[in-house]
């Protein structure tokens, strides 16, 4: 079996029990010395310059494009003339209790629509939404109904009183010092990361769970 290089994903494994599989994508392999860049286009920065037969984890090309998934668990893109997609998939371990299961799919859902803007109040997961609303919608599609707002969500299912209890798909609640209220919420992916639709992020995106985060975390739910 092939194994994933630096820039493959970090992946959620570790929290998760063995059972099920879950398909992340397939495998690709540089055919040259390359640059991975933060978006779609030559103009833009570089994460990572990748060394030719590098292995990658493929999520979505077209004819100039390949979409991978950073070790940081971040999107990165390359030209796909510099990319050999290989029919392997990318697959890590889910658990059998079928709800936690869900709860890791729609957290890793929810970096799909990395890009999509940051709207207060919106409720379009492709045009635009705010956080709380980005994790109603991605909890709703597995059949589990939230509250609209982050400070509601927050008082919704089971307790997780320390971070290493963390699993992927619990939900995160941050304070809001100028409300003086639970004001942000996203979705914890495993490995230390979350996905959230950010304002300082102009929309959906991922981030490490860091110390600056951790200090305004006020409670997370599964």
């Amino acid at each position: 079996m092939l194994k994933a290089s630096l820039l493959a994903l970090v992946t959620c494994a570790a929290s998760l029990s063995a059972a099920e599989e879950i398909t992340l994508g397939n495998y690709g392999q540089t055919l040259e010395q390359t640059s991975i860049y933060k978006s779609a286009s030559t103009k833009a920065g570089k994460f990572y310059r990748a060394k030719q037969y590098q292995y990658l984890v493929v999520r979505a090309h077209n004819e100039k494009w390949t979409k991978v998934l950073m070790a940081n668990n971040l999107w990165g893109y390359i030209l796909t003339s510099k990319v050999a997609i290989l029919p392997e998939q990318y697959k890590v371990q889910a658990t059998r209790v079928t709800d936690l299961s869900s709860r890791a799919k729609a957290a890793w859902k929810g970096t799909t629509f990395k890009g999509t803007p940051y709207v207060w109040g919106g409720n379009d997961i492709n045009r635009g939404i705010d956080c709380s609303a980005f994790v109603k919608t991605l909890y709703g599609e597995i059949g589990i109904s939230l509250p609209r707002t982050a400070a509601e969500q927050a008082k919704v299912g089971m307790p997780i009183r320390r971070l290493e209890d963390l699993r992927a798909g619990d939900r995160l609640y941050f304070w809001e010092k100028k409300r003086n209220t639970i004001g942000h919420t996203g979705m914890y992916l495993g490995n230390g990361y979350f996905v959230h639709s950010s304002r300082g992020h102009d929309g959906v995106n991922t981030d490490k769970l860091t110390e600056k985060w951790q200090r305004i975390l006020v409670a997370a739910r599964r």
